[in-house]
């Protein structure tokens, strides 16, 4: 799981970004109501000690502060943009909110690298799909300002080649799982061959 991974990028990093699913176990962790959105319960603990460390190490961990929700997981779903603080009963976060995605873009505008793994919403669903497109879009942008953008991951690199930005990327990786593991410190058995060579 993504979560996991979190200790070791708040150590190595100055902002962390959560988007898509892994949001609404944050928020639930942080007492926020969560309607029917995806939560990994089992990491509750894990979020609020990846919350904690964050604040100790003064790595700024950012939560979108608006989410499309929806009221069924469906391309033709009813669907509202709340507050992250206020996801009513019934209803699911699919996507970043128009505001979250603009605050999200003025926190990547000053990083000079850039790691992103795991899309911002559903974005195979086009009603899900802004979020991700938008971020898409920004480090296009910022990759041709100079920044080192590293897509990690199956859905990023989707995301990427479905919104024909993946030229513009510094560096795709197909090996999202790897990629966390190699982030995370772990170390991996081709690496290591490659190492020992």
């Amino acid at each position: 799981s993504k979560i996991s991974v979190l200790e070791s990028l708040i150590n190595k990093c100055d902002k962390v970004i959560i988007g898509g699913g892994m949001v609404f176990t944050f928020l639930k962790a942080m007492g926020k109501s969560t309607g029917t959105s995806l939560v990994e319960d089992d990491y509750l603990e894990t979020a609020k000690e990846a919350i904690a460390l964050a604040e100790e190490k003064g790595v700024k961990l950012i939560l979108p502060n608006e989410i499309v929700v929806a009221d069924a997981f469906a391309a033709d779903a009813n669907t509202q943009i709340v507050s992250s603080e206020e996801i009513p009963d019934g209803w699911m976060g699919l996507d970043n909110g128009p505001a979250a995605t603009e605050m999200i873009k003025e926190e990547l505008a000053d990083c000079k690298t850039i790691i992103w793994n795991g899309p911002m919403g559903v974005f195979e669903m086009e009603a899900f799909a802004k979020g991700t497109f938008a971020i898409c879009e920004c480090l296009a942008d910022l990759t041709a300002n100079g920044c080192i953008t590293i897509i990690g991951g199956g859905d990023s690199v989707a995301a990427v080649e479905k919104a024909g930005l993946a030229e513009k990327m510094s560096h795709i990786s197909t090996g999202g799982g790897a990629s966390l593991e190699l982030l995370e410190g772990k170390v991996l058995p081709g690496v290591a061959a490659l190492d020992d060579a």
